[in-house]
């Protein structure tokens, strides 16, 4: 959420953003609504102010055993006159404290200007695999190892979803591991086992509701989501408290399941892995001081590469255009990694810094001596399962249609060295 303040005072600054992060959105009708917000604020704080008066007066009457009946009574005039003003109030707050959810975060100023189109490939990792054979892709691949059955997973809920087998399930589970462990035990985040369905409060403090919830998957008889993405509850761990300065950075790892609707999006990647409804993600989320957050978003991009850069699969780091950031990013790196089957760049992270937007929102703040600030938020994936499963099946595949296991992955997979 942005400040009040800096809306009103940097009002071209978010129509920018308004235009380059494409929100429909009335920027002159909601600054109309903040003044007539804080009119009555000025009113009734005026009123609150002329009753403790009266009050005082009172009490000195009383104390000086003085009839006080005439100001009891104009402390009940005053009494009706707030409680009207503050019924007249209430759905202005109600309407500006919706519509403000609705503002998107201000792009930094070292993003690129413009569509996707703009997109800046920062650098790439790793040379493409080089195969004596045309390679398959990951469908292909996974019937013919029995590692994966997509027709039984829709039968079971419905397209865009997957079921693991055998060593397909094993494989999963071991790039859970692996992940989780790297994180913890070498970039020095902690653990934690997040609930994996949230409340509405949740959802909001990171910025995917009110705008996204189309996407969302909602429980039909409870106000509750199942979760897009570990940074929902891991962020919201500390959502209404403020953390002393000495612990910052404040650095988690979380496994979740991920699930969304992406109701925008049906009819692009049916088929596999590359676009589905649920999927396994290992989630990196900081809390930082403000002067340090651009920093920390390089070391967590940092933390994020080094998984690909184990498993030796290629990548690419793409830093985003201001048309292309998600709504609450402020700055966002994605990193797409190369498959073969597919010969196609795949995104399997994002990195990203929303500053304070998601802390606003949130009510997450650092103590500093006696001084309390909002802090930075930043997450990323560490990396998301999905399509990683699908670059090591395509880049691992051998002419005779096994699949080699990277290295580090093998002692997770009771020291086999292939899928066959």
């Amino acid at each position: 959420m942005l400040d009040i303040k800096f809306i009103r005072e940097k009002s071209d600054t978010v129509r920018k953003a308004l235009r380059a992060k494409h929100v429909d959105f009335d920027l002159d009708a909601f600054l109309e609504l903040d003044t007539r917000r804080r009119d009555f604020v000025s009113r009734i704080g005026d009123l609150r102010a002329e009753q403790n008066r009266v009050n005082d007066e009172i009490a000195s009457l009383k104390k000086q055993k003085q009839d006080a009946a005439a100001k009891i009574n104009e402390m009940k005039e005053l009494s009706t006159r707030i409680k009207a003003l503050e019924e007249e109030f209430r759905p202005v707050k109600e309407e500006f404290d919706l519509r403000i959810l609705y503002l998107p975060n201000i792009p930094h100023e070292s993003v690129p200007e413009g569509d996707p189109s703009q997109n800046k490939v920062v650098r790439e990792w790793g040379e493409k695999p080089s195969l004596s054979f045309k390679p398959l892709d990951h469908i292909a691949l996974s019937e013919k190892l029995d590692i994966m059955d997509f027709k039984t997973a829709a039968k079971i809920t419905g397209a865009g979803f997957a079921l693991y087998k055998g060593m397909g399930a094993l494989l999963e589970r071991a790039l859970i591991q692996f992940m989780l462990d790297l994180h913890v035990i070498e970039h020095g985040y902690i653990e934690v086992s997040p609930p994996f369905v949230v409340n509405r409060a949740t959802m909001t403090g990171t910025g995917q509701l009110p705008k996204l919830e189309d996407d969302m998957y909602r429980l039909k008889d409870e106000d509750f989501f199942l979760i897009p993405t570990a940074e929902v509850p891991v962020t919201n761990i500390h959502r209404d408290t403020t953390i002393d300065a000495a612990q910052l950075p404040v650095k988690y790892v979380a496994y979740t399941p991920c699930f969304r609707r992406e109701a925008g999006s049906y009819g692009k990647d049916t088929r596999g892995l590359v676009r589905v409804h649920q999927f396994d993600k290992v989630e990196l989320v900081k809390f930082v001081r403000p002067e340090t957050s651009y920093d920390e978003l390089e070391s967590l991009l940092n933390n994020a590469e080094r998984v690909l850069q184990l498993l030796n699969i290629p990548y690419r780091v793409v830093l985003l255009a201001d048309g292309d950031l998600s709504f609450a990013a402020a700055k966002c790196y994605d990193i797409e990694i190369y498959a073969a089957g597919l010969d196609r760049w795949l995104e399997v992270s994002s990195c990203s810094n929303f500053e304070d937007f998601q802390a606003r929102r949130s009510d997450i703040r650092f103590k500093d001596g006696g001084k309390k600030e909002l802090v930075h938020t930043l997450n990323g994936s560490g990396v998301a399962l999905a399509r990683l499963v699908v670059a090591i099946l395509e880049n691992y595949q051998n002419a005779d249609g096994t699949i080699t296991i990277p290295e580090p992955l093998r002692k997770y997979m009771h020291g086999r060295e292939r899928i066959g």
